[in-house]
């Protein structure tokens, strides 16, 4: 069995991804701010969460955007832009064209490489 550690140095250094449906902020609805959980770097604000269907934490918005870096990701034979953290370089997730308005955005995030603080 994996500890949390160690899924989330998977996730964060390693690329890898959770299971859909199994992260701990996939449903979570409270009001504040997701961290990078390597780096405590301000990532999402909680009010650009949104239930994407995907099973992972998706956001159609970013807190700064110099907090984050996009990174063309060819893995796995898919063209893909990878979120990272602009501060500690940690995977994040990847960002798709296909989120709802204000920005068409989908940042889908993996919930072993974020922290929240509430507001």
């Amino acid at each position: 069995m994996t500890s949390e550690n160690d899924l989330q140095h998977q996730v964060t250094r390693c690329g890898a991804t959770e299971a859909p449906f199994t992260g701990k902020y996939c449903n979570h609805k409270e009001k504040g701010r997701y961290l990078c959980v390597c780096c405590n770097a301000p990532l999402f604000p909680s009010d650009s969460k949104y239930d994407s269907g995907s099973g992972w934490p998706s956001f159609y918005d970013v807190i700064d955007k110099n907090n984050i870096t996009i990174r063309r990701d060819t893995s796995y034979g898919m063209i893909r832009d990878e979120v990272l953290c602009a501060g500690c370089e940690a995977h994040l997730g990847h960002l798709f064209p296909d989120g709802p308005p204000p920005t068409g955005l989908r940042y889908c995030i993996n919930s072993a490489a974020l922290d929240f603080a509430r507001d």
